[in-house]
């Protein structure tokens, strides 16, 4: 278990999944909300776009305390040279998953931890990872079916992986599982453990 210095993790996500994922670590948390310019310059590319996110919404928070450690996170699906973010309505819905299908992407997810020293100036560390994921050639009927069911227009690329788009269609990931449902757990855990390990060195 990580010593924590009696800081509290604040995760500024809306995302159920990502709330679910840092339970999973077993430390103490609790979600806040943020708004955020989530727009980007056209020039970056692959993980440079989530990371540039990711650091626009700890800006964006402007109540940290000396007690709390903020998390923000971004992630985005890389296909063929286009980032893919969440789709705007369920015809492009189909046209990232039709991007997708019987094709290896990237998914970037990145991470970025702001906390505040003794004298008050507010620190960073950010991360960022990449997963390759494999899809089989998924049929019409299929895309059809997984958009009418599970309506995923709130995740990037159009599919949540540990959905059953994923069950049927993954035939390949090279990376961290996790990093594709949002936070990229193992990364996360030794950028938290290298902060506990030098708090207040």
């Amino acid at each position: 278990m990580l010593n924590l210095h009696g800081h509290t993790i604040l995760l500024a996500s809306h995302s159920p999944r990502r709330r679910e994922l840092l339970q999973g670590l077993g430390l103490p948390f609790r979600s806040v909300s943020v708004e955020a310019d989530e727009s980007y310059p056209e020039t970056l590319r692959e993980g440079d776009i989530p990371m540039y996110i990711a650091r626009a919404k700890a800006r964006a928070y402007a109540t940290l305390s000396p007690t709390e450690i903020l998390l923000t996170a971004d992630t985005i699906v890389w296909s063929e040279g286009t980032m893919l973010g969440k789709p705007t309505n369920e015809d492009d819905a189909r046209r990232m998953l039709h991007m997708l299908s019987g094709r290896t992407h990237q998914v970037y997810t990145a991470v970025c931890m702001n906390w505040l020293d003794a004298n008050g100036v507010c620190h960073d560390e950010s991360i960022v990872d990449k997963t390759d994921v494999t899809f089989r050639p998924l049929t019409d009927e299929e895309i059809d079916y997984y958009i009418t069911t599970f309506r995923p227009l709130d995740k990037a690329g159009a599919y949540g992986i540990q959905e059953w788009i994923g069950y049927v269609g993954v035939t390949g990931i090279n990376g961290c599982y996790f990093n594709v449902m949002g936070l990229p757990l193992q990364p996360l855990y030794a950028m938290l453990k290298n902060w506990s390990l030098h708090y207040n060195a």
